[in-house]
């Protein structure tokens, strides 16, 4: 990595999943390198690409990478990307003793955008519990001790009233803490 350059980590919404929307990790590196990103690196098969970058914002990187995937598989991918400042700032900031807890209990909901806690206002969390959520900066954080595919707060968190006009994608915790060991080298 040379100097100016940040390294990044790109979150793609909902590809792979149940055989839909399929992006092979290595035509997404492809991509990433055409776009002029450097030490691209794929992880697992959901959507997670860490790339080094001496131009952009995230933002525009996000929108860069995003058309270049409709244009190149012919559907739209929603994408985020974050630095490693902003991914080792929302480990940290964990408000649930992550290190207690098995990695499938807890998740990080991406945001492309700060959540605005009047719109979370109605969810009754005592009516979830064990399970909870927390909002952080541009993240929600969520513990559902029998895992995602359970999780009735999950649920509730994902309906379009509270995801209108924002990109939100989820990873649970091994790809959250990964994410940030990728970014850092």
């Amino acid at each position: 990595m040379t100097a100016g350059t940040t390294t990044y980590a790109a979150l793609l919404r909902g590809i792979n999943v149940g055989g839909n929307r399929k992006v092979p990790m290595a035509e997404l590196r492809t991509l990433l390198e055409g776009l002029g990103h450097g030490d691209v690196r794929t992880y697992l098969q959901s959507g997670n690409a860490v790339f080094s970058s001496d131009h952009g914002d995230e933002d525009s990187l996000a929108g860069e990478l995003s058309r270049a995937l409709a244009e190149h598989f012919g559907f739209t991918v929603d994408v985020l990307v974050r630095d490693h400042a902003y991914l080792r700032a929302v480990l940290d900031a964990c408000p649930f003793p992550a290190a207690e807890l098995e990695a499938r209990q807890l998740h990080a909901t991406y945001l492309s955008a700060q959540a605005d806690p009047e719109r979370y206002a109605p969810i009754d969390q005592q009516a979830f519990l064990p399970e909870e959520f927390r909002i952080g900066d541009r993240v929600v954080y969520l513990y559902a001790p029998d895992g995602l595919g359970r999780s009735k707060l999950a649920e509730s968190l994902s309906k379009p009233r509270l995801t209108k006009g924002i990109v939100a994608t989820t990873r649970n915790w091994n790809t959250v803490v990964k994410l940030v060991e990728l970014t850092g080298d």
